[in-house]
């Protein structure tokens, strides 16, 4: 079912489970709910978390809910609102609810509340999260391979955590083949606005710049375009968008939090799941890369790869 701001209360329930025995009451009494900032249509951030929910009503049988579309003065009352109505697990999907989370905890001690890229922890509040050092800096390591101009442009729409990772991981990853290269940043204060990202992108390429890692969520779809346009490289973020952009993004950073989420909603299902920040690096199920793009010369994809396995063996400090 889908939701909206106005719309606080909405679930997609299972069907049948009345036919399917005990486990199935089980399942019923175990509710997850997540609140999201942004559009399920956006083929990235938001879109990730709608499906990782519908993953898991149908792998593991549970009832899941969700709200799109809310902003961060809205988001106390969207989390509040489903652990009132017995959620075990409510979601805040982004390092933009970490507040709110940690407020609505405090409010509904028996609700386990989840930060997704986030780094807080407490007795009722979990965080599920990726090195995003490591994913930024191959994506810069691949950035600074294929650059002609040796020009970088980093978009992201707010200075949270997950955006500065990412971006020190970038730019150590670009400098570690081009040690004096410029690396243009810019903060929208909008992940969504597509219009946004696309004058963002533009600026930036307009400069020289002939790479840009946009870290957004629909706005991407912008910043995308303005390197299609431009005849530049972008990148993908969340999921492998190659197939959608062959002619313009390079690779993809799959911090794939439909695996993600289901592993940690499995965990607290079966009452496993903890007051702790779960991580995923590079070379789990959850975080991979996507489609080299095949403009990519092979010896660039070798030396891609094996910094990749250096990274996971800790032999690349950042």
């Amino acid at each position: 079912m889908r939701m909206t701001r106005r719309s606080f209360l909405a679930s997609t329930a299972l069907a049948g489970l009345a036919a399917m025995g005990p486990s199935a009451v089980f399942a019923q009494e175990f509710k997850a709910a997540i609140v999201m900032p942004g559009n399920i249509t956006d083929q990235a951030w938001n879109q990730t978390g709608y499906e990782a929910m519908n993953d898991a009503k149908e792998k593991l049988g549970i009832e899941t809910a969700y709200i799109e579309k809310v902003p961060q003065p809205d988001q106390l009352e969207a989390l509040s609102d489903y652990a009132r109505r017995g959620y075990k697990v409510v979601i805040g999907h982004g390092g933009e609810f970490v507040d709110a989370v940690e407020r609505a905890a405090q409010r509904f001690p028996d609700t386990l509340f989840v930060v997704t890229n986030g780094f807080v922890s407490g007795k009722n509040v979990a965080s599920i999260s990726f090195d995003f050092k490591h994913f930024g800096y191959v994506i810069g390591f691949l950035s600074a391979k294929m650059s002609k101009n040796q020009k970088f442009g980093f978009i992201t729409g707010q200075k949270i955590k997950v955006a500065t990772d990412l971006l020190e991981g970038f730019t150590a990853g670009v400098h570690s083949v081009a040690p004096n290269a410029p690396v243009a940043v810019t903060y929208t204060n909008d992940w969504d606005d597509i219009a946004k990202g696309k004058e963002a992108a533009l600026n930036q390429l307009n400069q020289g710049i002939d790479v840009i890692f946009p870290v957004l969520d629909n706005a991407q779809i912008g910043a995308l375009q303005a390197c299609q346009e431009k005849k530049a490289w972008g990148y993908g973020i969340w999921k492998d968008v190659y197939e959608n952009w062959k002619d313009t993004v390079l690779q993809s950073a799959v911090m794939d939090f439909r695996i993600a989420l289901v592993d940690f909603l499995k965990l607290a299902k079966e009452g496993k799941a903890e007051g702790k920040v779960y991580i995923f690096d590079i070379g789990t199920d959850a975080g991979r890369f996507g489609t080299y793009n095949p403009a990519i010369p092979q010896e660039i994809v070798q030396e891609t790869e094996a910094l990749i396995q250096k990274l996971k063996k800790g032999e690349v400090k950042i």
